[in-house]
């Protein structure tokens, strides 16, 4: 597999206010390849978000260190986009001015105020929401708002696209929506996504692979399943697919019978 995005012997160590070390991640190996579609799985506290913002540049890992391209992560960049449960739009700009300020602020020195415009409208065109410009935050959904956050990191042209549970807040219907919406954008534009759930159907649904985490602390990574399903995937054909049922269980298997959780732990 091409090491287009290579996580090296990571390791992840926090102070705690006691003066004892808390060991968040260790010995995280991973090379995901160009427009490869990576999901990350695991009991609550098992470093997913850490090792998410690893790779964003917002956290610099005790141990080892992340390439992207073969170049060294070390802060953030617009070539890694993070889309957050929380959409952080800003609430005081339309739909059009939160994409906007993105597009202005990484492609102002190489794109014209018109190519702004248009890849402004372009992108979120793409998500479904052209028809929403001059909405403001509070006159729209959970889910439309999550739609806007998905446009505004796509319009920084990112090489990776980072996913920190984008539909955990929204309900089962729009969540499914969205979902969809992501699978036909990756199809679309062939991009390098990594995405943390803590759904087993999502995580077998949009992914290539599927890396299950142990629990921490001291985290790392348990096991990597293949998803082998051919795209483009039709999640209501899937529902009798015996092969995804045989994903979804090995997943189940290892988060609750190999890797069950700590209040049940032995």
């Amino acid at each position: 597999m091409s090491a287009y995005l290579s996580i090296d012997d990571v390791g992840m160590t926090f102070a705690s206010a006691q003066g004892a070390n808390f060991v968040a991640l260790r010995d995280i190996d991973l090379k995901i390849a160009a427009g490869e579609f990576v999901a990350l799985i695991g009991h609550s506290g098992c470093g997913k978000s850490t090792l998410l913002n690893i790779i964003a540049g917002l956290l610099r890992a005790s141990k080892g260190g992340v390439l992207l391209q073969g170049k060294e992560v070390n802060d953030p960049g617009p070539d890694r986009a993070v889309v957050f449960q929380n959409h952080s739009l800003l609430p005081w700009l339309s739909v059009y001015d939160n994409v906007k300020l993105a597009v202005d602020k990484v492609h102002g020195k190489t794109k014209s105020a018109k190519e702004r415009d248009d890849w402004t409208r372009h992108n979120l065109a793409l998500v479904g929401m052209d028809q929403a410009l001059t909405k403001r935050p509070n006159e729209i959904s959970g889910g439309m708002k999550q739609r806007v956050g998905i446009a505004r990191a796509l319009a920084m042209e990112p090489k990776v696209l980072l996913l920190d549970e984008p539909f955990g807040a929204l309900d089962a219907l729009t969540r499914a929506t969205l979902q969809d919406t992501v699978m036909e954008l990756h199809a679309k534009l062939n991009n390098t996504v990594i995405m943390i759930t803590h759904d087993v159907d999502e995580a077998v649904l949009l992914s290539d692979r599927v890396v299950m985490m142990t629990n921490g602390p001291a985290a790392t990574i348990g096991e990597i399943l293949d998803v082998k399903l051919p795209r483009p995937r039709n999640r209501l054909e899937l529902v009798t697919d015996a092969e995804y049922g045989r994903y979804r269980q090995a997943i189940l298997e290892f988060l609750y019978a190999r890797h069950r959780a700590p209040a049940h732990a032995a």
